[in-house]
């Protein structure tokens, strides 16, 4: 039998409250080494266990009954920071499904937007869906794409924090994105990332001819993508692949911490841990990061 080995268990709390912060210690395991990332909001504690994934789910529970909103992780305490940083774009680095919009556009968005949620939730095939979709926005003006990220597309809380912050730690950071690189190169430039990488929409220089450039980037594309940025000089362990749907789940599984962004289901019971009560800055602190350590940028 396999001998007990050093994980950490990192709380980041909804709200800063001492009766939050009061709990969040309380729950901490028994004869664990304490450090504080963020007075009042984040806590970490290195132990040894053998089942991290169910000594996560004992301190989420516990945290559930005493009424504190948290995100909590518990990893192997080896390898926390990560030279790459793999992110999703829609629903994740930003609030919305661009495809979503660009059917209002269109007049077909609740349509679409029903493709979207089953696609995601991983009920159809994500390929097939995409071709649906966007065979539905065909004659769009391309106007429409400006109008569209000018208008609809925000950012998520912390998203230039984590990236910036990472990246002055020496880390790569990619945007991987089953939507469209007309909307992934914005937000790469938006967000402070490094790379885009995305699906290409075909049109003729004034409107969509409602087809996409093959081949699809879908799920096993993400993980390839993963494995291609790792190159030369690290392995799939020292990635952080963060996202919310179905297509990221492969790449989520693949890296080394995986986490599910106020994810599908399926999604967040693969995925290493979650977020699902704070924002992107959450995954600086499952790697170890102090608020002290955070590039912010407003």
């Amino acid at each position: 039998m396999s001998s007990p080995i050093s994980h950490t268990a990192t709380i980041v709390l909804e709200k800063s409250t001492q009766a939050g912060w009061d709990a969040a210690l309380s729950v901490l395991p028994i004869a664990s080494k304490i450090k504080v990332l963020s007075i009042g909001k984040a806590v970490e504690a290195e132990f040894h266990t053998k089942t991290p994934k169910d000594s996560q789910s004992e301190i989420l529970n516990k945290l559930h009954v005493l009424n504190v909103d948290s995100d909590v992780c518990v990893q192997p305490s080896a390898n926390r920071k990560k030279s790459l940083l793999i992110c999703d774009m829609d629903s994740t680095l930003i609030g919305q499904e661009c495809i979503d919009e660009l059917a209002d556009f269109a007049g077909v968005k609740a349509h679409v937007s029903a493709i979207t949620e089953r696609a995601m939730r991983g009920d159809i095939n994500f390929d097939d869906a995409l071709k649906e979709r966007v065979a539905l926005l065909k004659n769009l003006p391309l106007t429409a794409l400006e109008d569209c990220f000018n208008t609809r597309i925000t950012l998520n809380a912390g998203a230039r924090t984590l990236a910036r912050t990472m990246q002055s730690f020496g880390a790569k950071t990619v945007i991987v994105s089953g939507g469209f690189t007309y909307f992934t190169k914005r937000i790469c430039k938006l967000a402070g990332f490094d790379h885009h990488q995305a699906n290409i929409l075909n049109e003729d220089g004034d409107k969509l001819l409602g087809t996409v450039a093959m081949p699809i980037l879908g799920r096993e594309a993400k993980l390839e993508a993963l494995k291609e940025h790792v190159k030369p000089n690290h392995t799939e362990a020292d990635a952080l692949a963060i996202g919310d749907g179905a297509n990221d789940l492969a790449m989520i599984e693949g890296a080394g911490l995986g986490i599910a962004y106020y994810a599908k289901p399926k999604v967040a019971a693969a995925a290493h841990c979650a977020i699902n009560t704070t924002d992107l800055t959450t995954a600086l602190y499952f790697q170890g990061y102090t608020e002290r350590d955070f590039v912010k940028s407003y």
